[in-house]
């Protein structure tokens, strides 16, 4: 018979696969006309990787304590609800457990590092950006603006070929120029400037199919690193010899994967 914290770990596991998905399918259709969808994205990202991080912290715990769970005053004072600050530790129980990974050591790289240092600040204030502003709260930080700048740009400017940005800029001209003068536009941008032109909204739409993919790629990514580091840790925790550990890994085998398979994926909502 299963007991009760397999049974807990394994319904954990569950849960917390199903908000990644929902994430990671969701960041894929945020743009400066559906920001809602970026905002639908960073509640699950958020969430979800705050709890598969918090599942590595508590199988290092585990295995450090010969089976022991930690109880909820070290879980809130010890690893507490800052997804950086779960990062830095799970960079610590992959030195000192000297963990070989087969796919990302680290999130340090530049995208992965503003991902989760975006998310990190989302889930401690930002996700109520809106109302910041109309409660004149001095966190007014802007999360699609954060978004756009350290994200999306970034990966514009340094994971797009030149070609495909000329074309970009071409097809947009090109089509102010057929329907400009019969077309009304009246948008907002992702930084909350007025989008009022036909050439302006097409070529920022050219910006986003061209990045949309590639952001999915590294959100995964980043899913990935946990979902491998949970992974080492769980058959860590079983050499111990109780009953207490399920197969995360098999929990969580969609996002044990390839980048050669990430890209072959839109949706990650349904397995």
């Amino acid at each position: 018979m299963l007991n009760n914290t397999f049974n807990a770990l394994c319904n954990e596991a569950m849960f917390t696969k199903d908000i990644l998905g929902a994430g990671a399918t969701q960041i894929r259709s945020g743009n400066y006309a559906q920001k809602g969808a970026y905002f639908q994205s960073f509640t699950s990202l958020s969430t979800g990787l705050e709890r598969v991080g918090k599942i590595c912290l508590i199988l290092d715990y585990y295995i450090e304590n010969d089976g022991k769970f930690p109880d909820f005053k070290y879980l809130k004072n010890q690893i507490g609800h800052d997804l950086e600050l779960i990062y830095q530790n799970s960079q610590t129980i992959i030195r000192k457990r000297d963990i070989k990974s087969r796919w990302l050591k680290n999130l340090d790289g530049e995208v992965h590092s503003n991902i989760i240092k975006l998310l990190s600040s989302f889930a401690k204030g930002d996700r109520y950006s809106n109302i910041n502003v109309l409660i004149n709260s001095k966190q007014q930080n802007d999360p699609v603006a954060i978004w756009f700048e350290k994200v999306d740009l970034v990966l514009f400017k340094h994971n797009v070929t030149e070609k495909k940005k000329q074309k970009i800029a071409n097809d947009a001209r090109i089509t102010e120029q057929i329907t400009g003068h019969f077309t009304f536009v009246n948008h907002t941008s992702e930084l909350g400037a007025s989008i009022t032109s036909v050439e302006d909204a097409c070529f920022r739409t050219g910006v986003y199919e061209s990045v949309a993919p590639l952001r999915q790629l590294f959100v995964l990514q980043i899913i990935r690193y946990w979902i491998e580091l949970a992974s080492k840790l769980q058959y860590l925790a079983m050499e111990l010899g109780y009953q207490d550990i399920p197969f995360l890994n098999e929990i969580f085998a969609p996002f044990y994967n390839d980048d050669s398979y990430f890209k072959t994926r839109k949706t990650w909502d349904k397995f």
